[in-house]
C-alpha cells in the first residue's frame, strides 16, 4: 500500500497544529536542515523572489503579537506558544537587477559559464511577461513564495515538526511592524512551527480527510 511509504506516512502524520507545547523547542540541528531546505526551494526561472524573516526572540515575538490588535485573534496564541514564526515574503517589483544576483550566483556555483552570462538573462522574459506597466509582478512572485511554503511544510513533516500556516494575519500591520526586516518585500502569510500539545490539540486527534484522487486528477 502507498500509505506505507515513508513520504505518505509523513504526510498523513502532518496536521495543522492548533495548540503548541510551550515547553518544547526545536533543536538547532533540525532548524539547520529546515532553513537549508527552504533555501533549496524551487521557483520559476530560479528567481527566488523571497525573503524569510524568522521571528524567534522574545522581543520579535512581542512585536508580532502586537499586530493582532484588530483581527485574527485565534492565531495569536501561536506567536508565543510555538518555537518560532517565519514570515514568508515576496518581492512585489522583481527586476532584472534582482535576477542578476541569481545569474551571478549561478556563475559562482559553476552552473553557468562566465561567457554565457548575457544569454542567461534570456530567461528573464518569463518575469517580464508577468510584470505590468508599473513594474508590479507581485502575483507571480507571491506564487513562487508559496512553492517555498509547500516545500517547507513537507520538510517539517519529514522532521516531525508541527506547523500552522497563517494567512490569518493583519498583513498591513505585519508589514509595517517588520518594515526594516522585510526591506521592501511583502508578507501575506506566516508559519508558526514547534511541537503540538499532545492533550490539547484537538486537530491532531481527527482523522486526515482529503478528496478522493479520482475527483481531483484526470490522467490523459
Amino acid at each position: 500500500m502507498s500509505e506505507q511509504h515513508p513520504i505518505i506516512a509523513d504526510l498523513l502524520w502532518r496536521h495543522t497544529a492548533k495548540k503548541y507545547d510551550t515547553s518544547k523547542q526545536i533543536p538547532q540541528a533540525d532548524l539547520d536542515i529546515l532553513f537549508e531546505a527552504m533555501r533549496l526551494s524551487a521557483s520559476s526561472i530560479n528567481s527566488q523572489p523571497w525573503r524569510f524573516v524568522v521571528i524567534e526572540s522574545d522581543d520579535a515575538k512581542a512585536r508580532m503579537n502586537s499586530t493582532f490588535a484588530n483581527k485574527f485573534k485565534p492565531n495569536q496564541p501561536h506567536i508565543f506558544d510555538s518555537s518560532l514564526v517565519i514570515l514568508f515574503a515576496h518581492n512585489p517589483n522583481y527586476t532584472q537587477k534582482d535576477y542578476a544576483e541569481v545569474v551571478d550566483k549561478g556563475i559562482e556555483d559553476k552552473r553557468t559559464k562566465q561567457e554565457n552570462r548575457q544569454s542567461a538573462f534570456n530567461s528573464y522574459m518569463f518575469a517580464e511577461l508577468n510584470t505590468d506597466e508599473n513594474g508590479d509582478n507581485s502575483a507571480w512572485t507571491k506564487a513562487q513564495t508559496y512553492l517555498a511554503l509547500g516545500n517547507t511544510l513537507h520538510t517539517l513533516a519529514r522532521l516531525k515538526i508541527d506547523a500552522t500556516p497563517m494567512e490569518g494575519i493583519d498583513t498591513e500591520l505585519v508589514n509595517e511592524e517588520f518594515k526594516a526586516e522585510l526591506d521592501g518585500y511583502q508578507c501575506d502569510v506566516a508559519l508558526a512551527i514547534g511541537y503540538k500539545h499532545q492533550e490539547d490539540d484537538y486537530n491532531d486527534k481527527l482523522p486526515k480527510s482529503r478528496r478522493n484522487l479520482t475527483d481531483i486528477m484526470v490522467r490523459v
